[in-house]
């Protein structure tokens, strides 16, 4: 005969166990499903991540072509500075102490400066669009007596050094040299006074009436790329 005791044992001990089977099943199901989760979503940044690096990649590689363009300034009137990394003018400019006036001697080489600039940046072939900040910093002398911690005086040299590359800016534009008729450049001017960096020292002193021109390449901004 069956034991009436027994029966009733095993009457509890299925359900019980069909429910911690369900439970256990529940939870590996939920682990599955967060497990899954977690890694769909590291999917999506590494390739999101993958897209910036590829993205980044190929805005480097258009600086290296633009700057490979850019060596064809070299020559007569421009020259690359590795040290400070700028192109500068060859054009040995000197300014009259305390004037910003610019000598009839040096006119036609800056017109064929500012010529050649313009004929190099607008014949550069890039896949992603690109502006160019032209800087023409005008700089002044330091001569025995300029004390730099007299404020005025500062302040009347970087005015001065202004003046000296607005008024090459004036006469390109009066020479149909206009710079912001190119959708393409942004021309800025400026005065470093006797400040600034890249200037003659000691002797050479009087050099440091002239002007510097920078060119630099601004990539517009590059869009992660999707992978699938």
């Amino acid at each position: 005969m069956n034991d009436p005791q027994n029966r009733s044992s095993n009457d509890f001990f299925w359900p019980s166990y069909v429910d911690l089977m369900t439970s256990l099943f529940v939870v590996m199901l939920v682990l599955f499903v967060y497990s899954f989760k977690l890694f769909k979503d590291r999917e999506h940044d590494l390739k999101q991540a993958n897209g910036e690096l590829k993205a980044k990649a190929e805005e480097l590689e258009q600086i290296t072509k633009i700057r490979r363009s850019l060596q064809r300034l070299e020559g007569k009137y421009f020259r690359y500075d590795p040290t400070l990394e700028r192109h500068e003018l060859l054009v040995p400019v000197q300014f009259k102490a305390g004037r910003d006036e610019i000598q009839d001697a040096y006119k036609p080489a800056l017109l064929q400066a500012g010529q050649t600039l313009r004929s190099v940046l607008k014949t550069i072939k890039t896949e992603q669009p690109v502006r160019y900040l032209v800087i023409v910093e005008g700089m002044a002398a330091r001569y025995a007596g300029n004390d730099a911690r007299n404020r005025s005086e500062e302040q009347l040299t970087y005015q001065l050094s202004y003046r000296r590359a607005l008024n090459l800016l004036n006469f390109w534009k009066q020479n149909g040299l206009d710079f912001s008729q190119d959708s393409g450049i942004e021309l800025i001017i400026g005065g470093s006074g006797f400040f600034g960096t890249g200037r003659y020292r000691g002797s050479q002193e009087g050099q440091n009436k002239r002007f510097l021109i920078q060119v630099i390449p601004k990539i517009g901004r590059m869009t992660s790329i999707n992978l699938r």
